[in-house]
Parts: structure tokens; sequence; C-alpha cells
């Protein structure tokens, strides 16, 4: 129904018309817990916005916040012992599954709509960060990297502390710190030292309110001055601390592709490869799409 009424209100260019019938539908078949046509519906108001070259400013970006807030957030069952226990755990990683998807499509097409229509060039930073939260919070199967590159093309450093505190009291011995590493060398890669700092600071206050510790590991404290060297004109420190540091460094490889975005970020060092480790195709390797292109 939704569907077929809305199709005939776009080929009238009626479009207002039809973004009210979508964003309502959506809501309705979300608070359902009909999430299929719920995403479903919550991608064709995008693709509304699209065909109706609706601006992307603050009122239009609300009512894309509004289906998100309908999308839902389920816990995981636990204390499983039974096997009908495991068939319901079953069942709710299939659910999760489903509402990572369908939420991921809506907000990437969204992205893509705030970048083509008046919002930053790598779309709107808030929807940036409400991706990067509901697959936090929502996957079956947390994947950090993922989450790190849709936190750092946000714009709140606050909650991706937050998020990685968090990670840090469940995640294996020797992920914190690469976790950590990770966050900030996205941020140096695309020339946000403030925001690389801000987490960084906001990780050691909340960290320390919960009673916890950071890691202390040699990649930290690469970490720790890689910072502080990105502070002036060092470059000589800069090599000598990558040299220093390599064996830490190599825990995941991709980090040595992010250090030579950083080197071209603050000290103009062009790469050996132009195409090499252009925007999309490193946040590809770090777990993110590139959802502008």
């Amino acid at each position: 129904m939704y569907k077929s009424m809305t199709a005939r209100y776009v080929t009238a260019e009626r479009y207002e018309e039809a973004l009210d019938i979508l964003q309502s539908g959506s809501c309705i078949q979300l608070k359902h817990g009909q999430v299929t046509c719920g995403a479903e519906l919550s991608v064709l108001f995008v693709d509304t916005l699209v065909k109706g070259k609706v601006p992307c400013n603050e009122d239009n970006i609300d009512r894309v916040r509004k289906i998100y807030l309908e999308f839902p957030r389920i816990s995981m069952p636990l204390h499983l012992e039974e096997e009908d226990d495991m068939q319901k755990l079953t069942e709710a990683l299939g659910a999760a599954k489903t509402r990572v998807d369908g939420c991921s499509s809506f907000l990437k097409a969204a992205i893509r709509w705030s970048a083509e229509f008046g919002g930053p060039r790598n779309g709107s930073p808030e929807l940036h960060n409400l991706l990067a939260e509901y697959i936090y919070s929502e996957s079956p199967e947390l994947d950090m990297a993922r989450v790190s590159a849709y936190f750092v093309r946000g714009d709140d450093p606050k909650k991706f502390a937050s998020a990685l505190v968090n990670f840090m009291g469940k995640c294996y011995p020797g992920e914190d710190d690469v976790a950590i590493a990770r966050a900030i060398l996205l941020y140096l890669s695309l020339g946000n030292l403030r925001d690389a700092n801000s987490l960084f600071d906001e990780l050691k206050k909340q960290a320390e309110s919960m009673e916890l510790e950071l890691p202390k590991s040699a990649l930290l404290q690469f970490v720790i001055y890689l910072l502080q060297t990105l502070e002036r004109d060092a470059l000589p420190l800069f090599r000598m601390l990558r040299q220093n540091y390599k064996s830490s460094i190599d825990r995941e490889p991709a980090f040595n592709e992010l250090l030579d975005g950083i080197a071209e970020k603050f000290y103009g060092v062009r790469r050996k490869n132009p195409l090499q480790g252009m925007f999309g195709d490193l946040f590809n390797m770090m777990g993110g799409d590139d959802v502008t292109q």
C-alpha cells in the first residue's frame, strides 16, 4: 500500500506528500517490529529525498533521526543451557543481523543524500555517529574496526570514547590497545589532530571514572608520542618513531597505510603510489564502507 501510493505521488512530483507517507509508514512498521518492511520504506524515504532534490538541513536530518530512533534495540538472551534456549539464540542472532543490515542500508543511503544535497563532502557527521552507535550496540558479532571507521567521520569523540571504554571491558586480551590506536590513527589520517587528542583525553577520563586502566603497551606509548610529535614540524622525529616502534605498528596490517596517510597530511610526504590509501580504499580496509561513493 505504501509503495503504490507514494509511487503515484513521486510520479506527480508531489515529493513532500510522498515523504510524509514513507516516514509515517516506516516508523509504524519499525515500532511494531516489522523490521524488513520498515527498513525498506526507510530506504524509499531517502530515495525520495534524492529524487526530489530535497536539501540537507536540520529539519530533514531530524526526519531521518526520527526514523532511526524507531529501529528496535533488543538484548541478546543470556544464560542459555537447554536446546530450546540455543534455538532462541539462533533466532535472536538472525533477527539482530536483519536489524543491523536494515538500519545500515537506511543510514548509508541518508549519508549519501546528505553529501550530495548540501551537507559536508563526506556526509552528515551526525548520521555517521548514528550508524556507528547502532552497529556497535546491535551487531551480533562486533567489528570494532568498522565501528571506528564510522565514528571518526562523525563529530562526537566523547561518545566514541564511551564505546571504546565499554569495548575494553569485554574484548580479548591484546585487542584493547589495538582498538584505541586504530581510532587515533584513523582521526589523524583525516588530518584531524583536534579530535584525536579529544578522544584520547576522554578515554583517560572515562576509564578513570570507571576505575579502569588504559592498557600499558608499546603501541599506546607510540600513539602518545605521535600525538605530541604532530603538534610541531618534526618529520625526522616522526620517521624515527615509526622505525623504533615498527614491531608494535606491524601488529595491525593497516597501521602502516594509515601512517603513510598521516605523513602526507601533516608533512606533505608524497606516497610512492599516489592511488595508495585513497579515502574510500583506506576506510574499506578498516571495515567501514565509503558510503559517499
